[in-house]
């Protein structure tokens, strides 16, 4: 299997996508939380507010902000209009909460890495906007879901 990255001398390089065809493409990608019960009850008990403001509003603004700036922030993704991003913030069981960020875009490369990076920054957020009651905090699990669009489909096996 050849890595896509790299030139045929092995140097780093993006991807031509200019001969691909346009199609819709979109992308989902999840994360974990981990805060314990005892974050999750006074979370809960607040509203999911915490002393800097509400968790779940602000991860899914810094999730899409991150999104949108992916090729910015990982060198060889392309820059590329997003028509889509919808990101979920909820209670996975009594301990942790579960970040969803779904991506779609029409354009010749896939959203994949915008979903993960939206998916991971929601994730930092919700543990910075946290932290102040533990450190114990964990991010787990951020991977891909599911992806559309391209020369292959993918469909993460189910756990």
């Amino acid at each position: 299997m050849s890595l896509t990255h790299l030139d045929s001398d092995g140097r780093p390089t993006m991807v031509d996508v200019g001969d691909k065809v346009i199609t819709t493409r979109v992308a989902v990608a999840h994360a974990t939380v981990v805060l314990g019960k005892k974050i999750m009850a006074e979370l809960s008990d607040n509203g999911f507010n915490s002393k800097k403001g509400s968790v779940v509003h602000t991860a899914i603004i810094a999730g899409t902000q991150a999104v949108k700036q992916t090729w910015s922030v990982i060198p060889l993704c392309h820059a590329i209009a997003i028509s889509s991003c919808k990101i979920k913030v909820e209670g996975e069981d009594a301990g942790a909460m579960l970040v969803e960020c779904r991506v779609r875009t029409e354009g010749r490369t896939g959203v994949e890495m915008e979903a993960l990076h939206g998916a991971a920054v929601a994730a930092l957020t919700i543990y910075d906007m946290c932290k102040a009651m533990s450190h114990d905090i964990r991010i787990e699990n951020i991977h891909l879901v599911s992806k559309t669009g391209g020369k292959s489909d993918y469909q993460a096996p189910e756990v």
